[in-house]
């Protein structure tokens, strides 16, 4: 099968370089090589690319910001189809190209790029789609490079923003359109953004806003909770009503509150505030795990109906 580094972000998305058997690409800014990518980050000569005999070996030829695969940083290694390396701001995929699509130029010909999109400001920008780079790859990645930068992620109805340092976390937004006066806790805002698998994203630069309570996690100890809640609440999904359902405190009411924990009372206060399921998720500082969790009992042991 023909292969290709597709480009998936960055100046030159939707470019595509074919790799051929034999012969070496040479990646960087000087306008002599290769693969020729326009910016700041990309040294003058970054990397080397070779196909030989069935193996594509990638090699950072000692750059600045250094060559990454899979998120990690890279003197030599060995790269395969799916595999994503990101040089500069740009994050290239190996992929497999169907016959009709590769039609290969002429050995050794010089392939060109699409001309640079344009980006605000002097700075390039890394953007693209989730659904080619999920958020979670997108932060291992920005975590192994220490980046310092503001993550930018929209999807359907709602619009993040994680705030990093040096590769960690410091705050995170989320705002939504159904909800304009939504306001979650950093982490809680960071775990549910954690479900979204579409949508698109860009890497602006540092913000200069503070907050009055920031964070410090690094990536993985966040991934790694986030997905624990999420697997725990994809399973109790079936026993939670839609977001929309109405909830409303139970008339007559037979069982007794004291026999509440302290969490549960809590959620019922807020469900009976909110009047649903999703406005209860929205307005409890409990994580949406937790807050399902006492809606499930709360509505199973007769205390709120829908």
């Amino acid at each position: 099968m023909q292969l290709a580094l597709r480009f998936i972000s960055g100046k030159y998305q939707g470019g595509e370089f074919p790799i051929e058997e034999g012969r070496e690409i040479v990646v960087g800014r000087s306008s002599d090589l290769d693969m020729v990518l326009v910016e700041e980050m990309v040294s003058r000569k970054h990397a080397r690319i070779a196909l030989t005999d069935g193996r594509i070996l990638i090699k950072d030829l000692g750059s600045t910001n250094g060559t990454f695969v899979n998120g990690e940083r890279i003197h030599e290694s060995e790269i395969k189809e799916g595999d994503r390396v990101l040089i500069g701001s740009n994050i290239l995929k190996v992929v497999g190209l169907e016959a009709e699509e590769a039609a290969q130029p002429k050995r050794g010909a010089p392939v060109k790029l699409p001309r640079p999109r344009r980006s605000e400001g002097s700075e390039s920008r890394m953007s693209g789609d989730i659904e080619e780079i999920p958020l979670p790859d997108l932060l291992q990645l920005f975590a192994t490079s220490k980046k310092t930068a503001v993550l930018i992620v929209d999807t359907e109805g709602a619009s993040g923003r994680i705030y990093l340092n040096e590769g960690r976390i410091y705050y995170v937004t989320l705002h939504s359109a159904a909800n304009p006066a939504l306001e979650l806790a950093p982490l809680k805002a960071a775990y549910r953004m954690l479900t979204w698998v579409t949508g698109s994203f860009e890497l602006a630069p540092p913000d200069s806003k503070t907050f009055d309570q920031p964070i410090d996690a690094s990536v993985q100890e966040v991934l790694m909770e986030g997905f624990r809640q999420k697997d725990e609440f994809d399973q109790m999904a079936s026993k939670l009503p839609p977001r929309e359902a109405v909830v409303q405190l139970k008339s007559p009411l037979e069982p007794a509150l004291r026999d509440l924990e302290s969490i549960q009372l809590d959620v019922l206060q807020f469900a009976i505030n909110a009047g649903s399921i999703g406005g209860t998720l929205d307005s409890s500082p409990l994580s949406d795990l937790e807050t399902a969790n006492a809606l499930i009992k709360l509505l199973e042991d007769g205390y709120l109906s829908h």
